[in-house]
This record gives structure tokens, C-alpha cells and sequence, in this order.
């Protein structure tokens, strides 16, 4: 099982391969390795997303405007993974956009091949979930399962609970990215207990985290992970659109969202 949240509680960001170019991207997260990123959740770019705000769509329609496809992505994560100490990769993809119509074992043999650390599928048909589990066991491919706090059923949590090897990503709200719970993250701590019993993999907890009080409070949950996805895609929006430089934007988020962990680690 991979160690996606080693010493945790630690942070994943979300970005969208081709948003920044992937030039810039390979930069930025060889910066986010040595401010001490755990996790990197890379999308393989694809339209008209449903769960997705209107931030990580515009995001989504830039990488895909230029071009970047499943072979560009798994070419860029072979040529970055070795060189990254901190940071593992999780590589989000969209079944019908990336690997409908191609063997399932095979496509993640390829995922595995280029070094990401796990993978996570976006609207896998439920009559394949079976088939994809046991495909990634045998790729050797650690897998992110999801559910949601409030509204999944205690059933398909412990679902999520049993086929994460990577790690679980509890969303926060059921809607769209971008958007915080309205009570806040407080009452997560039950959907949190209620995976541990069922699993040995990493808690990660996201949607609508965007500053370092909302990292607290999430970590508060007893999560392993908190996963940071609008607040990141829309910073590198307005630097794009401002002509500056990405790579110390997103830098500098993720300092300022965890400031005590890096103060810490600065000293080790």
C-alpha cells in the first residue's frame, strides 16, 4: 500500500495536467515537492464534468484546448515521478474520456507503468467495479475510492473503506467542487470514524478548502489528508490570466494553507 499521507496529516492538490502548461507544471510540482506536498491528485484533463465547479471546467477546457491527452499525462508523470522525494501522484481519469473502449487491464497497466503512485476513476460504471479492483491488484496499482459525508448510505462507505488502497476521499458535501458544507467540516469526524473501522488506508477529506483554518478544522475530523482542489485551480487561473509566474503561486499556497506543518519540517 502506498504512503500517500506518510506522517500526516498531510495535503493533496488537485490540478489539472495541461493547466498550467505542462512545462510550468513540471516546475511548479517540483516545487511542491520541496515544500513537503504529500499528495498530488493529477486529472487527466476532460469536458463538461459534472461534479465540478465552473473553475476546475474552465481549467479542464484550457489543458484540453492544448492539446493534452492520456499519453501526454502518463508521459509527463514518467518523466517527473523519479525526481519527486515527498510527493506521490494519484491520476484522476475519466472512464469514457481516457479508457472507454480500450482493455481496462491494460490501461491501468500503463497508468502503473508510468510511475503514478494510484489511481482514481471518474464515473466508472458499477457493472465494472468489480473487474476494476481486481485489474489494479494484479497492475500492482494502489486505488483512491470516494464516497460522500451525509448522503452516501452506510453500505457504500464501507464499499469506499474496502477497496481504498491508496487512500479514501470522503467529500465534504454532495454537489459541486468549489463549494465548502454549510455547517462546516465539524460533524465529518462520524463519516471519518466510520471508514477507519473498515480500512487501513489514508482518510483524505476535500471540497471547499481554501485556507489554513479550513485545514485545521478538517484535520480536527481525525482525517489523514485533506485535499485542496478550487482554491489551487484558481490561483493558477489568475496568474495565467496576469501573465505571472505560476510556480511561486502555488508554492506559496501551499505554505499558507499549512504553515505549522512546514515550520515544523524546516527543523527537522
Amino acid at each position: 500500500m502506498a504512503d500517500f499521507f506518510a506522517g500526516g496529516p498531510g495535503l493533496a492538490l488537485f490540478l489539472n495536467a495541461g493547466d498550467p502548461p505542462l512545462d510550468v507544471l513540471r516546475d511548479a510540482v517540483l516545487a511542491l515537492d520541496e515544500a513537503g506536498l504529500a499528495c498530488l491528485e493529477l486529472a487527466v484533463p476532460f469536458p463538461g464534468s459534472v461534479t465540478d465547479g465552473p473553475v476546475i471546467r474552465r481549467s479542464a477546457e484550457r489543458a484540453l484546448r492544448a492539446g493534452v491527452d492520456l499519453d501526454a499525462v502518463l508521459d509527463f508523470v514518467a518523466g517527473i515521478r523519479p525526481r519527486l522525494r515527498t510527493t506521490r501522484i494519484a491520476l484522476l481519469a475519466d472512464w469514457s474520456h481516457s479508457l472507454k473502449g480500450h482493455p481496462l487491464p491494460d490501461m491501468l497497466d500503463r497508468i502503473a507503468g508510468s510511475g503514478a503512485d494510484g489511481v482514481l476513476l471518474h464515473a466508472l460504471p458499477p457493472r465494472l467495479r468489480q473487474s476494476y479492483h481486481a485489474s489494479a491488484r494484479a497492475a500492482g496499482l494502489p486505488v483512491v475510492t470516494t464516497c460522500y459525508h451525509g448522503t452516501s448510505r452506510p453500505e457504500v462507505l464501507a464499499e469506499a473503506a474496502a477497496e481504498a488502497t491508496a487512500y479514501v476521499y470522503l467529500v465534504a458535501r454532495y454537489g459541486r467542487s468549489g463549494t465548502a458544507p454549510a455547517a462546516g467540516y465539524g460533524d465529518l469526524n462520524v463519516s471519518v470514524a466510520a471508514l477507519r473501522t473498515g480500512t487501513r488506508a489514508p482518510i483524505a477529506v476535500g471540497f471547499g478548502v481554501r485556507n489554513s483554518q479550513d485545514v485545521a478544522a478538517v484535520r480536527a475530523t481525525g482525517a489523514d489528508g485533506v485535499i485542496v482542489g478550487s482554491a489551487g485551480v484558481a490561483r493558477v487561473e489568475t496568474a495565467l490570466a496576469e501573465g505571472r509566474d505560476v510556480v511561486p503561486v502555488l508554492r506559496e499556497l501551499v505554505l499558507d494553507l499549512d504553515p505549522l506543518h512546514h515550520r515544523n519540517r524546516s527543523l527537522t
